[in-house]
Order: structure tokens, then C-alpha cells, then sequence
């Protein structure tokens, strides 16, 4: 999933960078991996409410990563 710039939205991103969530069955690892390289990890893994666990951080370029095991809604035919 990406996002885009909505400025009165929850995950609005400036123009020039983007948001993006990629789906993982090791998001303790990428949690990990993130610290060791540096990242900024503002808040650890987080339980949702829908079942997912996820966690959120900022590269360098200031582009927001999310990282989770949530693989969306299946597609209805």
C-alpha cells in the first residue's frame, strides 16, 4: 500500500516523499535490522486491533515505512 498527501489525514505525507506498507511475517526481525542501521523507530512493534503487528519508521529521505503482517482484504470476484 502507498500513501499520498492528504493534508487532514491520519498518515499524510509532504509532497516529495511518500508512505508505504509492506506486508511480513518477521516484523520483530525488520525491527532489528531498522535499529542496527540506524533508522528513526519512534515507537517499537505495535498490536492492532484487527490482528496485525506492526511497526513504523523514517528513512533518511524522511519517507514513512510501515512494516506489518496484515495482508489486507482478499480481493472479492
Amino acid at each position: 500500500m502507498l500513501g499520498a498527501y492528504k493534508p487532514a489525514g491520519p498518515f499524510t505525507q509532504q509532497p516529495g516523499t511518500t508512505a508505504a506498507y509492506v506486508v511480513t511475517a518477521d516484523p520483530d526481525g525488520v525491527l532489528a535490522r531498522a535499529r542496527a542501521a540506524g533508522a528513526d523507530v519512534p515507537a517499537g512493534i505495535e498490536e492492532r486491533d484487527y490482528g496485525s503487528r506492526e511497526l513504523a519508521l523514517r528513512d533518511p529521505e524522511g519517507n514513512q515505512w510501515s512494516f506489518g503482517t496484515y495482508p489486507g482484504e482478499p480481493r472479492r470476484s
